[in-house]
């Protein structure tokens, strides 16, 4: 790098490092940082809103002070016509502190219904594969404090389970890459404080005030539950003390899988012990060596599990497809494994 360039970066970085001299955002950073506590290089996935810009400005200055090698990604999933746009704005938009963002495109066709889930699952895999690329385990996401209250509604709402509804964790683990939420105790607020006092703008999605969206209506009943007296600190503390009781059920998990299943690189082999447990912990475990084996983020519909955990125990003879699986029962033994 010539000398010119050096001088350039230097000037960025300490351009960077003065906004760290707002007491608001220099305390918001200290949480980030003993949140995150990572010393590997590790990736960033970005949108251009403020909780995405909040998180690549803490993250630069977290891997400079950690001399980290860090990269940017984007993913324009194509869903609306000025969203390519929208990117590169991004793109320039970070260029000019130094963090070098790179846009990655969804191409093909794209889902005709239940679309911000596809989205969001098609997103991840794509990070995935980047960070392997990159050589890195650690992608760091922009989930904050209140996407923990809409995701506990939102879960709610559609009859999700325990593990469901305080499912937004610090940090998760797919294909042995670890998903981490450095942001998961800040409040969306300060992250815009952050955006403004650092970039003066940021990209609004119109999404965001679309109530065609249950993530936008359960939005707009959290505010007015405040309203009426909801204490947040109160409600943190409730989910605190149900993911406590989730701990407790994901170690029995756990156990039995350890215990009970023989899991290959494409294949799991279940145990007839497998089965003899109580009905939560059996739905996780072999929700659990579904993603293992079929190599997804996200697990088939509970229904559809529920369904094929019934079949298996009433059936001597049974064979079925489920999460990018093959399910086949032989006698009292079970087999899953990677559908080709």
């Amino acid at each position: 790098m010539s000398l010119k360039n050096l001088n350039v970066l230097s000037k960025t970085h300490n351009q960077l490092f003065s906004k760290l001299n707002d007491k608001k955002i220099f305390k918001i950073y200290n949480k980030f940082k003993n949140n995150l506590n990572l010393n590997k290089n590790f990736i960033v996935a970005v949108s251009g809103g403020p909780d995405s810009l909040a998180l690549a400005f803490l993250s630069k200055i977290y891997s400079i002070k950690k001399s980290l090698k860090v990269k940017y990604f984007l993913v324009d999933h194509k869903l609306r016509n000025n969203s390519s746009k929208e990117a590169l704005f991004v793109k320039k938009l970070l260029g000019d502190f130094s963090i070098d963002l790179d846009v990655l495109e969804w191409n093909g066709k794209k889902p005709q219904s239940n679309i911000q889930a596809v989205a969001r699952e098609k997103r991840y895999n794509i990070l995935i594969n980047q960070s392997k690329k990159f050589k890195s385990n650690h992608i760091l996401l922009g989930h904050h404090e209140d996407d923990v209250y809409e995701n506990f509604f939102i879960r709610l709402l559609r009859g999700s389970g325990l593990k469901g509804i305080v499912s937004l964790d610090k940090e998760t683990s797919v294909n042995k890459v670890k998903i981490l939420r450095p942001l998961i105790e800040i409040e969306k607020k300060d992250l815009i404080y952050i955006s403004k006092k650092v970039f003066n703008k940021y990209v609004e999605d119109p999404s965001n005030e679309d109530e065609s969206y249950t993530r936008v209506r359960i939005r707009n009943l959290i505010k007015n539950l405040e309203n009426e007296g909801l204490d947040k600190r109160k409600f943190k503390l409730s989910i605190q003390k149900l993911k406590s009781a989730d701990q407790s059920i994901q170690f029995f998990c756990e156990k039995n899988i350890i215990e009970n299943s023989i899991i290959f690189d494409n294949k799991a082999i279940l145990k007839k012990e497998f089965f003899n447990v109580p009905q939560e912990v059996l739905f996780r475990s072999f929700s659990k060596i579904l993603q293992l084996v079929g190599k997804k983020y996200f697990p088939p519909r509970g229904k559809k599990i529920i369904k094929t955990l019934e079949n298996l125990k009433k059936k001597i003879i049974f064979k079925s497809t489920l999460g990018n699986c093959v399910i086949k029962k032989i006698n009292r033994t079970v087999i899953v494994r990677k559908e080709h």
